[in-house]
């Protein structure tokens, strides 16, 4: 997979995105067209109607994202609706929808390490995009995620990093998108600062937001419209899957997770306690050998097509990640951790300028 660097003010960054991913974008929006109408039983017009709701939100806690939308719209040949419908998917289709997805963080030997799969339907796999991005008003930040969108799963050069897990629930109400709100996150320039976007800003639907710095802190966020359910490190890390779990989101929110989630953890959980003993070097092809993971296949950590499941409920694991955020380094593996062999390297060095500020 290609690394693509863009720079400038925010409408020159999206326009610059969309022109050169102006094919998957495209791609994109017939994806999101048959998941809404195999989850929601909408078209792409109806969806785009549902997501001028999420307008507002995103006109006060970010505003500044949508010139970059713009751009993204006008670079691909599309619409601003369309993107904005793009970037507000979770909250459109999760009620139905959850992909897979295992996230931990890790602090050992004074490095702070964060590491997920990505799980969801195959249709997405050659969507794919690692972005670096560098606006004028905000801290450089490299983002993998889906082209089209403003950002998922990354981190950004004052060594502020963040993962996601899916989350299937009802649940959906004021706050930022998910996707907006991770790129707020990516835009920190503290841990704390991107802290605020989960307790302060909100998140308009429920997912788990797992937000480490460099520095070595690392919380769990069980994200939704309220107060989020917030999980600290034991033993050095934090795991999650897809369910809920901390008390404080548990009892505000109802989900509904696939079988495999709660499994999924415990083994998480037992992998990083069985194979990452203390005192041992980590490197980051250990972790994706965890990442890799078949036990329980086909609902293993690493998640392989499952010809039991019908054809709109299955996900696969589509990337592995591993970042670094003491190095200020990303590692990508594009499709399944357990068959790629091509790894991308990306060395975001640590602006420490602004480390001490709150």
């Amino acid at each position: 997979m290609q690394l693509n660097v863009f720079s400038g003010n925010r409408g020159e960054i999206g326009e610059a995105h969309g022109r050169t991913h102006a094919a998957l974008i495209t791609h994109s929006l017939e994806v999101y067209d048959r998941l809404f109408r195999d989850f929601v039983g909408i078209g792409w017009d109806e969806a785009r109607t549902a997501a001028e709701r999420f307008l507002p939100m995103i006109e006060r806690g970010f505003p500044a994202i949508l010139d970059e939308m713009d751009g993204i719209a006008r670079g691909a040949g599309l619409e601003l609706g369309d993107i904005v419908t793009l970037n507000c998917r979770s909250e459109i289709s999760l009620t139905q929808a959850s992909g897979g997805c295992t996230a931990f963080s890790l602090n050992r030997d004074g490095r702070q390490w964060l590491a997920q799969n990505w799980d969801w339907r195959t249709d997405q796999l050659h969507n794919v995009v690692a972005l670096e991005l560098r606006p004028e008003d905000a801290p450089a930040l490299v983002s993998v995620g889906e082209a089209g969108m403003v950002a998922k799963i990354g981190l950004n050069d004052r060594g502020i990093g963040v993962c996601l897990n899916a989350i299937r629930s009802r649940t959906c109400g004021e706050g930022l998108p998910i996707h907006v709100a991770l790129r707020k996150i990516l835009e920190a320039e503290t841990f704390d600062r991107a802290v605020r976007v989960a307790t302060q800003d909100r998140v308009c639907a429920p997912a788990h937001f797992l937000i480490a710095g460099g520095d070595g802190q690392a919380t769990g966020f069980e994200v939704h419209p309220g107060l989020p359910g917030v999980l600290e490190p034991r033993g050095g890390t934090v795991t999650h899957t897809n369910h809920l779990y901390a008390e404080t989101a548990t009892c505000q929110v109802e989900d509904f997770p696939r079988p495999d989630s709660r499994p999924r953890l415990a083994r998480i959980d037992r992998l990083l306690r069985d194979r990452l003993p203390l005192g041992e070097p980590i490197e980051a092809g250990a972790l994706f050998e965890i990442l890799a993971d078949h036990e329980d296949a086909p609902l293993s950590i690493c998640r392989h097509f499952n010809p039991d499941q019908s054809p709109e409920e299955r996900m696969e694991t589509l990337f592995a990640v591993v970042m670094d955020l003491t190095a200020g380094r990303l590692s990508l593996r594009h499709g399944k951790p357990c068959e790629s062999d091509d790894v991308l390297e990306v060395h975001l060095p640590r602006d420490t300028r602004h480390s001490g500020e709150a």
